[in-house]
């Protein structure tokens, strides 16, 4: 364990005609014997240095933060005093963003918070906010807003009496954000061959970058692997230890794209594509991101249908892990064929069209929080099926790329804002993942957020650059592959039944036969 920060309590020896070292290298010797390492010190915790030291005897407390290759002090106290030591966590998703406020004494988490990403008004998608922050003045307005809903944010997290007290920060973003968050130029971001401007940054001073804290405190970000492999992902790795075991292993975040990582203590194959938005619900009219008021479970039994909702309030929407569940639900009822399409006479009453189409209703007007019906239309359920397909596809692809099977799969995680609320058998009954025994399964919840406490409690900046030197990324777009197999996952589990031996049973008992 390699906290990012260190405090030691210090007893130095008093100066005196035989002992006249002065007060920095008395200082500096102490901390070097204690770490083994070496040791920066500001030239303001100088200044207080002299004063501090002969108020306490002598007998200090040094908060020092890792800088890589070894410690700066962020501050020199006495021992009776009692302010927290605290650090935070930053996942900045390009939806939401999270909070983590960790305390360095006690060496646990203890507050969290969660908000929507301040940038989202300059465009929903990523793109349009990049064609933004092509001019000058379009990036200092996506960095300006960030930060200031940053501070807003943290100051309600920590309080007004301890926003000094935050001594480190960990960040992690994709790509883009993190170039938002600093200030990077991104123009050629976008423009192939899609260039970062910087992959490694190393720790620097809140102060350099905007966010309150401690006057020496310090932040360490997470570092991307690429254009499409940000250092949110490289948080969420460290968090979820796919580098640190022995077996086979493979890792799946779904956010606005999915990225996937094949391997263990000796690889790690990465690669990403565009199935995210339809699975976490973005895509649907009646779609919603996982908040209070998005059905979240569904199920239906003998012409009933039965939802819950996150908050157990009534619905205003479905959100992604809602939407799979409705997916496989409809499928097991016969209310969708393999192919997709609806099977409109096997319940006519909650098939009607709207807005031209053909729609299947989840929740009628009297049952809603707006009083609209909340629905699935049939072009819907045929973009689902794509991007199931293409979630298959990939997992396939990299899997095959190495000769491995699924089977071969020691654990398979799945993380992000959609994977934190999924259901393993919905995603595997309608042919997303893999048909795989239920307890290699392990759902992750936001694996780049807790992969910034990671950091701040255990991690290390040697386990960050362990990780970056083992990813290797396979570029999708030109496995030929891919387009090969993605044609024969574009249907729901029916005509090879082997790969799907328990939804076979569930389609057995569900309808009979």
């Amino acid at each position: 364990m390699k906290p990012a920060v260190e405090i030691l309590d210090l007893e130095l020896p008093e100066p005196s005609l035989n002992d006249q070292r002065s007060d920095e290298r008395r200082l500096r010797e102490g901390l070097k014997e204690r770490l083994g390492a070496e040791v920066e010190i500001p030239l303001e915790v100088l200044r207080e240095l002299p004063e501090i030291l002969r108020r306490a005897d002598f007998r200090v407390r040094a908060i020092l933060g890792r800088t890589g290759e070894g410690f700066r002090v962020l501050e020199v106290r006495t021992p009776e005093e009692k302010a927290p030591v605290l650090g935070l966590g930053i996942d900045l998703g390009s939806t939401g963003v999270a909070l983590y406020l960790v305390d360095f004494e006690n060496r646990r988490v203890v507050g969290k918070r969660g908000f929507r990403n301040p940038q989202i008004p300059f465009g929903e998608d990523i793109l349009t906010r990049l064609h933004h922050a092509s001019r000058q003045e379009g990036l200092a307005e996506l960095r300006a807003v960030t930060l200031e809903a940053l501070d807003r944010e943290i100051r309600a997290l920590v309080g007004a009496e301890n926003v000094s007290r935050i001594y480190y920060v960990a960040f992690c973003g994709n790509t883009t954000m993190t170039h938002f968050f600093l200030g990077l130029p991104t123009r050629w971001l976008y423009r192939e061959p899609y260039i970062p401007a910087a992959n490694w940054v190393d720790p620097l001073r809140l102060s350099e970058v905007g966010l309150p804290g401690a006057r020496e405190g310090l932040i360490f970000v997470f570092p991307s692997g690429g254009s499409y492999f940000g250092g949110d992902l490289i948080s969420g790795l460290l968090f979820a230890g796919l580098h640190r075991q022995e077996g086979l292993g493979l890792f799946v975040d779904v956010g606005t794209n999915a990225e996937i990582v094949l391997g263990n203590r000796e690889f790690l194959l990465a690669c990403a594509g565009a199935a995210g938005p339809a699975l976490e619900g973005g895509v649907l009219s009646c779609g919603l991101q996982a908040r209070e008021g998005a059905i979240e479970r569904i199920r239906i039994r003998d012409h009933r249908i039965e939802y819950q909702t996150i908050g157990n309030v009534p619905p205003i929407g479905i959100c992604g892990s809602g939407t799979i569940e409705l997916l496989a639900e409809l499928f097991l009822s016969g209310l969708i064929n393999p192919q997709g399409i609806f099977q409109v006479e096997r319940w006519p009453e909650r098939f009607r069209e709207i807005e031209g189409e053909m729609a299947f209703v989840v929740a009628e007007p009297e049952e809603t929080g707006h009083g609209k019906p909340i629905y699935i239309t049939q072009g819907e359920v045929k973009n689902l099926i794509r991007s199931k397909g293409a979630m298959y596809t990939m997992l396939t692809v990299i899997c095959q790329s190495l000769g491995v099977d699924f089977q071969d799969l020691e654990s398979f995680m799945v993380a992000g804002s959609f994977g934190s609320r999924i259901d393993p058998e919905a995603a595997i009954t309608v042919g997303m993942l893999p048909d795989l025994p239920r307890e290699r399964f392990r759902v992750l919840g936001n694996a780049a957020g807790e992969g910034t406490v990671h950091f701040l409690l255990r991690g290390s900046f040697e386990e960050v650059r362990d990780i970056l030197s083992r990813l290797t990324y396979l570029e999708m777009n030109v496995e030929n592959r891919f387009m090969q197999l993605l044609t024969g996952s574009l249907f729901l589990p029916h005509t090879n039944l082997d790969l799907f031996p328990s939804v076979r049973k569930k389609l057995s008992l569900r309808r009979g036969r």
